[in-house]
């Protein structure tokens, strides 16, 4: 019998009709392969017929290169304070720390895990107390495509004259859409657009030459790049009713195994979660097969699907950690060619952000103890949401 092929958390998916070569392959007939050209422009306008309501976007070479142009659109500077959401990855909070800012870390409500509203307003009320000003700016995110309580956040956002720079939308290669790699900045400021694409071709002034007047960036997104992206647009309505497809199975398959419980957008119809990967959490006393041998062994090099240059641990352990059973449950599915990983660690439990100002309530920590994050893109099928479920259920004692 073959072995069963890996099922990824969520691989990039191509257009059946190959429309990303057909854009590819018209920007090297061209020889339009910089960092602007006809697919950059097409993609943006894809983009601002989707998000609509008179938006204006600007394509990146990365999401975080958009948290960090909105960030500094907003007038961030050094010694200036961000408030970021704690639970997330660190594309959020990171260009906080490259315009010399300090990130204020903020913790999350139970209900879509994204960041706590009345916590948040307690924390800019405390750094004003604290330091004599309010924080410049407001990073939500929205953890796994499940919304945050966005009226509540701008509220509180206007209530103190406060900008938000939602986190959002990156076409990294295992997002809801790819563009091998890339973000998009959005806005419906029509002079913000402008004074954010200075800002993403390197501030170049109106000369015959190069005339610096302003530091800018090289974030212009790639004519190849987007030429994916143009593709990538005809599905992606496909792959947003594929992604809550599966969420709703393993919400049914789960529905009946004591102790493990699928994260759901709340239901009172204010929510439209787009679901990119779906969610788990293990109770704490569910035993799992191994997990007497969890974290016995360090890991050395890249875990799952991740990529990239990775340094080697020393320790096995850190002072935050998924529970063992949600660990022997990884390497379970691992086993299985399952690819599943921990949720996000909070960014008030990394050492990079251990002196940094948080705002806790134990939330966050609770869950990435017991949080695990389970395929869901294009390319897993009912057949294997199934196996995935089936796999859970036999690796659990009892």
């Amino acid at each position: 019998m073959s072995e069963r092929k890996r099922i990824y958390l969520c691989l990039a998916h191509m257009s059946d009709e190959g429309l990303e070569q057909k854009y590819i392959k018209e920007a090297f007939d061209t020889n339009w392969v910089v960092p602007l050209g006809p697919n950059v422009n097409g993609f943006e306008k894809d983009l601002e017929k989707f998000v609509g309501q008179n938006k204006r976007v600007v394509a990146l070479s990365a999401g975080t290169a958009a948290v960090h142009l909105g960030l500094l659109n907003c007038g961030v500077k050094p010694g200036d304070e961000v408030i970021v959401q704690s639970f997330t990855f660190c594309a959020s909070t990171h260009p906080v720390t490259y315009l010399g800012a300090t990130p204020v870390l903020v913790d999350s409500e139970p209900d879509t895990w994204n960041i706590d509203p009345e916590l948040l307003e307690e924390a800019i009320k405390d750094r004003k107390a604290k330091t004599g000003k309010y924080p410049k700016a407001i990073v939500p995110v929205a953890l796994y495509g499940m919304p945050y309580k966005a009226d509540r956040i701008m509220e509180i956002a206007n209530k103190y004259g406060i900008p938000v720079v939602e986190d959002a939308l990156s076409f990294n290669g295992n997002k809801m859409i790819t563009t091998s790699g890339g973000g998009a900045l959005i806005t419906e400021d029509e002079e913000h657009w402008r004074e954010i694409m200075m800002y993403a071709t390197q501030y170049r002034e109106s000369y015959p030459y190069y005339q610096h007047e302003k530091i800018g960036y090289n974030y212009r997104m790639s004519n190849i790049c987007a030429g994916i992206g143009r593709g990538q647009m005809t599905v992606v309505n496909d792959h947003l009713a594929h992604h809550k497809h599966v969420q709703k199975m393993y919400e049914e398959l789960l529905a009946d195994v004591p102790g493990v419980h699928v994260h759901s957008q709340p239901n009172n119809g204010d929510y439209d979660s787009n679901y990119w990967l779906c969610t788990i959490t293990i109770d704490e006393d569910v035993k799992v097969k191994g997990q007497e041998d969890a974290y016995k062994t360090i890991v050395t090099g890249a875990v799952g699907g991740a990529a990239g240059v990775i340094h080697a641990a020393e320790s096995a352990h850190t002072d935050c950690e998924p529970n063992a059973n949600v660990e022997a449950m990884r390497v379970a599915l691992d086993k299985a060619q399952i690819e599943a990983r921990p949720v996000w660690k909070p960014m008030h439990k990394q050492p990079v952000y251990k002196n940094a100002p948080a705002y806790v309530n134990g939330v966050s920590e609770a869950i990435f103890k017991v949080g695990m994050c389970l395929p869901a893109g294009p390319y897993v099928s009912d057949d294997d949401v199934k196996y995935i479920v089936d796999t859970i259920k036999e690796n659990i004692i009892g």
